[in-house]
């Protein structure tokens, strides 16, 4: 299965955990099967019409899937999935 990175504000739903294992053909199936696995998890990745949030950024093996095909991205056994949320602010 492949492993996703999860990030500090979301590791409350994984009860901690840094990395989970989710399965599934494309990042769209994976992402189900992680608000299976933990719920809750879909609504802060996705918005109301399905489509990943613009503040949450997934790579696939360090590239943007927003760059290869989105939520239709194929996902291999060896994949390292990234969720990355955007960071905002900074002096001016």
């Amino acid at each position: 299965m492949p492993t996703i990175r999860i990030p500090t504000p979301l590791r409350k739903l994984t009860a901690g955990q840094e990395e989970v294992s989710a399965s599934g053909a494309t990042i769209g199936e994976l992402i189900s099967d992680l608000d299976r696995r933990y719920p809750g998890m879909k609504e802060r990745l996705c918005d109301d019409s399905g489509q990943v949030r613009r503040f949450v950024n997934i790579f696939q093996n360090e590239e943007d899937i927003r760059f290869l095909k989105n939520l239709e991205t194929p996902v291999k056994e060896t994949d390292e999935i990234s969720i990355i949320p955007a960071i905002a602010g900074g002096a001016r």
